[in-house]
């Protein structure tokens, strides 16, 4: 109703809530030149390509609802809607006004006429990324764990820019030292779940055929190589693993009581996968009253104790959406 109306002004409306019909009608009448206004979401900027010569920005923020607070919008997204300002084929340039928190005024000035530099953040996402390459045979031991970083875009950003990655002593043995330590940490938290194992040390020989160093060697379990192959997290390894040692061992012993594919289903919903599932709006309600239908009994690992706006809550009312629950 509110797109029939603001059309009759020469405005339209364009989000995810319109049908097909609507958004087809909406995006025609823009693009032909019908109506002058078009209010949308910041999805646009990434979906569809729809040039103007004037893009208003009015805020820099949108509401998390996993966060319960507003947060910034990423830079690239910013950039993608001032991307739309301009029409080549009509166009020689564009005009984009971006609506900012007066405390923000500077940061964006700054982000806008100068360039951020690019740093990396792969230590972050580290464990996955050894994984991989201890279950391809590239990294055997600890010494070649650190090789391997040596190679990468993070080293170099850790040399130009210490501070960021919190390395207090920029010196080679400072350094060689920080990554020694960040591989003994990601190896140890990969081993902690099952995915490769750490065994006894072995020397190295030198180019003389001398014996050398002692290193760790390093390899992968059956586990760590399915989750390699299938792209799961190292996380997802340990949950699986303990929720079906748990499951054995209930199984033993009440085995009459045991409803086997809801128990797996809540081990699965527990995975690491599932966190960056949204949960839409009033959405929690209708996985409350799925849930209900399921009957699944409270649990650590899966849907426990009412909750039903967490990822885990929106995995198992996604299960039930697919086995086609309908309350009986």
């Amino acid at each position: 109703r509110a797109g029939k109306f603001t059309l009759v002004y020469g405005v339209g409306l364009h989000h995810a809530g319109l049908c097909d019909h609507d958004r087809n009608t909406v995006e025609e009448l823009f693009v032909n030149g019908r109506i002058q206004v078009l209010v949308c979401t910041s999805t646009l900027a990434w979906g569809v390509n729809f040039p103007a010569r004037l893009v208003v920005i009015k805020g820099t923020e949108f509401f998390d609802g996993e966060k319960g607070r507003y947060v910034d919008f990423p830079v690239t997204d910013v950039l993608q809607m001032m991307g739309r300002a301009g029409r080549p084929q009509f166009d020689d340039k564009g005009v984009s006004c971006v609506f900012v928190h007066a405390p923000k005024k500077n940061f964006y000035k700054k982000f806008l006429y100068e360039p951020f530099p690019v740093e990396s953040h792969l230590r972050d996402v580290l464990h996955n990324h050894l994984m991989a390459e201890v279950c391809g045979g590239t990294v055997k031991s600890k010494q070649d764990a650190v090789e391997y970083l040596t190679w990468t875009y993070f080293f170099r950003r850790l040399l130009v820019n210490p501070s960021f990655y919190h390395l207090d002593d920029a010196s080679t043995q400072g350094v060689q030292e920080y990554l020694l330590a960040l591989v003994d940490k990601v190896l140890d938290d990969l081993q902690d779940q099952g995915c490769v194992e750490v065994g006894a040390s072995f020397a190295v020989d030198d180019e003389d055929g001398e014996a050398g160093a002692l290193v760790d060697s390093v390899g992968p379990t059956t586990a760590g190589r399915i989750a390699s192959y299938y792209y799961l997290d190292y996380r997802s390894v340990g949950i699986i693993k303990e929720g079906l040692l748990e499951l054995d061992a209930k199984s033993s012993q009440e085995p009459a009581s045991m409803n086997l594919c809801l128990e797996l289903a809540a081990v699965l919903c527990a995975c690491h996968e599932f966190s960056e599932l949204p949960v839409r709006h009033n959405e929690d309600e209708l996985n409350a009253e799925l849930l209900a239908q399921l009957k699944q009994r409270h649990r650590e690992a899966g849907v426990a104790q009412g909750n039903t706006s967490g990822p885990a809550a929106e995995a198992g009312a996604e299960a039930g959406r697919g086995r086609g629950v309908d309350g009986g």
